[in-house]
Formats: C-alpha cells, structure tokens, sequence
C-alpha cells in the first residue's frame, strides 16, 4: 500500500511539472521555500545563495521578457487557480497575525443586508473586547502602520500635504511590509516570475506610486489615494468611503471616536484572520458596511489588496484561505495615473457572501 501511494505521488508531481526531484525548477518558478528540496526557486534563493542550477533558464530568463505580457490587461494570463495557490501560501506566511489570546471579539447583533442601513445601535458593547497592543504593536509592521494611519485629513477635498517625515513613514511602511517579511517577499517572487515585475525595487516603486500617489476624489484637490481609502477611510458626500483596516477601526473605537452598530456578516474562519461587515458610526458620518479582514498582520492585509488590484484591477479577485474562498472587490482610479498610463488605486475590499 505504502508502495502505491509513493507512485501515485510521483505521477502527481510529474503531472505538475515538477518531474521526479526538487533538485530542479521545473514547475516550481515563484512558490514558497519548500525545506524538502535541496534547492529553492524564488528570488529569495538570490539573496540566500540557494537556487537551483536552472534557476537562471527556467525561472528568471522568461521573467525579463515580455513572455504572458504582451497584449495582456490587468494581470489577465495569471490564472485564478495560481492567484488562489498563492493566498493559501501568503496565509500560511502571516506569522505576524492575531492568535485567539491576542484578540477577542464582541461582534453582538447580526443584522440582515435589508437593515445595514437602518442606522440602528444594537450592539451596546465595543466591538474590541481585548487586543495584545503590547505584543503586536511592537512589531515592525504593525509600528510602520500605525505611523501612516494618522497622517490624513478624512475629508474629501482638503488637500493632502505630506511632509518630509510622513513620506519617509510611507516608504517605511512599503519595506516593512514588503522587502522585511517573508510574506512579502513571497508575493514579489510569484509576480517577478510571472514577468509583472523586472526587479524588487522595480516592484517596492509602484507600490509606493498605486498606494500613496494623490489624486482628486473632490473639488480639484489632491486629497485621496488608495491607502488613505482602504487604510485610513475618508468621509465624502456626508457618508464614510473605504475604511476597511481593523487596526484603524480598533484605534478609532478605543479612542471614543468610532461607535459600532452590528455586522451583517461574519466570514466562515474559526481562527484569525476572519472577515466581517460591520456598521457603524465614526463621528456623526455613518457606515453601511465596512467590511475588512480581522486580526491579520498589516503586511498580510497589503498583500492580498496589492495581488488583488495587481492581477484584477477592478474585478473580483478569488482567493482562498485555509481552503475556504474570499473575495475581494477592486476598482481603479480612472481620472489621473502615474507612470505609463498606470491606474491608482480606486478601492479594494472583502465582498460579501
């Protein structure tokens, strides 16, 4: 029997392209480090001095070309199954999450979608009934963030004027995230080998330009980006828009400035990170659902924003977490660009069920 289901792991991974041995990067271009192999085949293995002798010809030769690029809009030759495949692996990376000690919920009323905007207080309670702020927040990701956060003007048509320091808190937040995590570096690895990006700094740059570059959502002003939408949340037309960070919502709650309702859904996960749809009230602006990813590392939440907007822009983005799928709506930023034509970044969040 065991005989059997060696060879039936075998003709699997051949199936797969990975041949018979992990002595090779057939098949294996931009996954995870696999400590069964003998040699890696990421970009990590660069810095690490361990790729795999056909590192070079399997992997980084058709990542500089224009091979899966030319004519392509959006990411749209990166198939759904290898977006999937890689959120699975990013999940697994989140080593920086919230554990059940670190963070406890009241979520209290459950409402219907037909009631989300009814403005009713049926939760008297604070929807945070504990973090570990101790813990997490000394976490250089977590630091990086809450640097960012409070660097923004919430309304929609005042200019945004960053001063030297606050850039700089920007570029932090980027490297932090990205270049210093194995998370990070995991998803750089996936889309270098898929052509989307030449060199890490090539990669960390539009990050800094889709996230933090200023454009106009009123009056002319430069006075949104994608962060501040996502991250920090901005009030227009007399209702919140974006906001859809749970260390923000914490932060806010904690200070007496934000007031929870109910939640109108509460994602499948039994363990952090999960996903809700939350109502509530952030000084006298009101909020039909916000929904966000609960208890996830700051560098897992930025991950999966920037796969999603990366290789969907504005679509539905189908990832899976712990076997069990999640989706996240995007929009561009059709008015302004950056760069070539690049979009910013209109929004991203989790979407209902």
């Amino acid at each position: 029997m065991k005989i059997i289901a060696i060879l039936a792991l075998w003709v699997t991974l051949s199936h797969q392209g990975y041949g018979n041995t992990l002595d090779s990067c057939q098949g294996r271009c931009g996954y995870g480090t696999d400590n069964g192999a003998s040699c890696q085949c990421n970009s990590s293995c660069e810095r690490f001095r361990d790729c795999c002798s056909d590192y070079t010809e399997k992997c980084k030769a058709g990542a500089t070309s224009c091979k899966g690029r030319c004519g392509a809009s959006g990411g749209s030759v990166i198939a759904d199954a290898e977006i999937k495949s890689l959120s699975e692996a990013l999940y697994a990376l989140d080593s920086n999450k919230a554990s059940a000690s670190d963070l406890i919920l009241d979520p209290q009323a459950l409402v219907p979608n037909s009631q989300t905007s009814a403005k009713d207080d049926l939760s008297p309670k604070p929807l945070f009934r504990y973090l570990n702020e101790e813990k997490l927040f000394s976490r250089p990701t977590f630091s990086a963030l809450l640097s960012v956060l409070d660097n923004y003007d919430r309304m929609t048509g005042q200019t945004e004027d960053f001063s030297a320091q606050q850039l700089a808190e920007q570029e932090t937040f980027v490297k932090e995230t990205m270049s210093n995590t194995e998370l990070g570096r995991e998803l750089f690895a996936f889309l270098y080998t898929k052509g989307v990006y030449a060199s890490e700094e090539e990669f960390i740059q539009d990050l800094k330009m889709m996230w933090f570059g200023l454009y106009s959502r009123s009056s002319n002003k430069m006075d949104s980006s994608g962060f501040e939408h996502i991250f920090a949340g901005e009030v227009k037309g007399g209702k919140i828009s974006g906001f859809h960070n749970w260390i923000r919502f914490y932060l806010l709650e904690k200070n007496g400035k934000l007031n929870y309702y109910s939640h109108s859904f509460n994602g499948p996960w039994t363990s952090y990170p999960d996903v809700l749809g939350m109502q509530f009230m952030w000084e006298g602006y009101y909020k039909q659902v916000g929904s966000a990813v609960i208890g996830c590392s700051p560098e897992f939440d930025f991950a999966l924003y920037s796969l999603c907007y990366i290789t969907r822009p504005g679509k539905q983005c189908r990832l899976s977490l712990a076997g069990k799928e999640l989706i996240i709506q995007t929009y561009t930023w059709d008015n302004s660009s950056y760069g070539n034509g690049k979009k910013f970044i209109g929004s991203a969040f989790p979407a209902s069920p």
